[in-house]
C-alpha cells in the first residue's frame, strides 16, 4: 500500500480530488478496449460495406485504366483528374473513416469521459525523464502491461493458427478463382479472420477495464490527514466557520427584529421572556411568533416595540409557554389558542378605547394555558 507522510492510503478520493485529477487528465483509459472496439466495428464495416467500397473502387480504377491516348499525354489534364479521382475514392471510403472516427472517440471517454482542460492537454516534460521511465517500466503496472502483451500475443496466436488450420484449402483456392470471385471471397475471409482476433481479444478486455478502473481509484486514494486537511480547506478552519455562523446568527436576528414593528401584540414575562405575535384573519389559521427572545434579546424586542407603538402584555405564564413550545415563523400551538384569542381580544379593545397607551403593560395573569404547556422558569 503506497504511504504518504507515514501514513496509509485508505480514503477514498473526494469529489474534488477526483475533479483535479481529471483536470490533469488522469482518467482511467483501457487501450485494449479501444482496440477491441474498432476490430470489431471494422469487421462489421467491411460486412455492410465491403461490397459498395470494393465496387466503387474497381470502376474507379477501370475508368483510370481506358484513358484515351490524346489525354494521357495532355499535361493540363492530369493534375485535375489526379485530384478528381482522390476525392472520389474518399468519397467511396467516407463512410467506412467516419464509422471508424466515432467508434474511436466513443471508446476513449466510454470509462473516463472527456478531459479538455489545459492541464490535460499541456506537454509533460516528466513524462520524457529517462530515469522515471524505466520506473514505470519496472513498476508492477508495467509488469501488468507486459502480461497483457503476452496475453494478447498468445491469444491472438491461437486465434490465428486455428484460422489457417481451417481454412487452409479455402486460402489455396482463392489463386485459382476468377478475378471478381477471388476477391469477394478474400474480402469474406478478411471478416471473419478479424472477427475471430477480435473474440480472442475479450478476454484480455473483460480483465483490462475492471484493472483499470480499480487501479485509477487505488492512485487516488487519500490519507486521513488528506481529507481532515481538504476539509479545512473547502469549509475552513474552526475560527472562519464561528465567525461565519455567527454573521449568520446576527443576519437572523436582525430579520427578526425587523418583524416587530408588523407585530400586533408584544407577550413578555416581563423579565426574561419576550415573544413578538402577528395575526391576520383572512390569511392565517393561527396567530404566529414573528420575534422571541429571552434576557437582553427580551429587551431588545420590548424597546423596539415601544418605538414602533406595538402593544406590550405582561403575561408570565403565556409568555414562557409560547417561548418554549413554538419556534420562530410557527403558528401557536392548540392548547394556546384561547389564552391568545383573549390577549388579542383584549388589545383589540383597549385600541379601540381612548384610554390606550401603548408604552403601558397590562398584566394578565390568570389565562387558561394547559398543564402540558406550562412552566415555571
Amino acid at each position: 500500500m503506497a504511504e504518504s507522510g507515514g501514513q496509509e492510503r485508505t480514503e477514498q478520493a473526494t469529489p474534488k480530488r477526483l475533479q483535479q485529477a481529471r483536470d490533469k487528465g488522469q482518467i482511467p483509459r483501457s487501450k485494449e478496449l479501444n482496440t477491441l472496439s474498432a476490430m470489431l466495428v471494422a469487421a462489421a464495416g467491411f460486412m455492410f460495406l465491403g461490397s459498395d467500397i470494393l465496387q466503387g473502387l474497381t470502376d474507379l480504377l477501370k475508368q483510370n485504366l481506358t484513358i484515351s491516348r490524346e489525354k494521357i499525354f495532355d499535361t493540363s489534364y492530369l493534375v485535375p483528374h489526379f485530384l478528381y479521382n482522390i476525392v472520389s475514392a474518399m468519397t467511396i471510403l467516407a463512410p467506412f473513416f467516419i464509422l471508424m472516427v466515432f467508434v474511436a472517440i466513443l471508446s476513449a471517454v466510454a470509462l473516463g469521459g472527456w478531459s479538455f482542460s489545459a492541464q490535460a492537454l499541456a506537454l509533460k516534460l516528466e513524462r520524457l525523464d529517462p530515469v522515471k521511465g524505466m520506473g514505470r517500466v519496472f513498476s508492477w503496472r508495467g509488469i501488468m502491461e507486459m502480461l497483457k502483451g503476452l496475453a494478447k500475443f498468445v491469444l491472438v496466436s491461437v486465434a490465428t493458427i486455428i484460422l489457417l488450420r481451417s481454412q487452409v484449402d479455402t486460402f489455396l483456392g482463392i489463386g485459382v478463382e476468377p478475378l471478381k470471385q477471388g476477391l469477394a471471397h478474400s474480402g469474406q475471409l478478411l471478416v471473419w479472420s478479424f472477427l475471430l482476433v477480435s473474440m480472442a481479444l475479450i478476454f484480455v478486455v473483460l480483465v483490462d477495464v475492471p484493472f483499470q478502473l480499480w487501479d485509477h481509484q487505488r492512485q487516488l486514494k487519500m490519507t486521513r490527514q488528506e481529507v481532515r486537511d481538504e476539509n479545512k480547506q473547502t469549509e475552513g478552519s474552526p475560527e472562519v466557520k464561528a465567525r461565519i455562523r455567527r454573521t449568520q446568527m446576527e443576519m437572523a436576528q436582525q430579520r427578526m427584529l425587523d418583524e416587530v414593528p408588523k407585530a400586533d401584540v408584544v407577550v413578555t414575562n416581563p423579565e426574561h421572556y419576550a415573544v413578538a405575535l402577528k395575526y391576520e384573519q383572512n390569511e392565517m389559521d393561527a396567530p404566529v411568533v414573528v420575534a422571541k427572545g429571552a434576557d437582553h434579546m427580551a429587551q431588545k424586542i420590548k424597546e423596539l416595540a415601544q418605538k414602533s407603538d406595538v402593544p406590550i402584555l405582561s403575561a408570565p405564564p403565556l409568555a414562557r409557554a409560547i417561548y418554549r413550545s413554538t419556534e420562530l415563523n410557527e403558528a401557536i400551538p392548540a392548547g394556546l389558542y384561547r389564552a391568545v384569542a383573549q390577549v388579542l381580544a383584549y388589545i383589540y379593545q383597549i385600541q379601540q378605547g381612548p384610554l390606550y397607551n401603548s408604552d403601558a403593560g397590562v398584566s394578565l395573569d390568570d389565562l387558561p394555558i394547559p398543564d402540558d404547556l406550562r412552566w415555571d422558569d
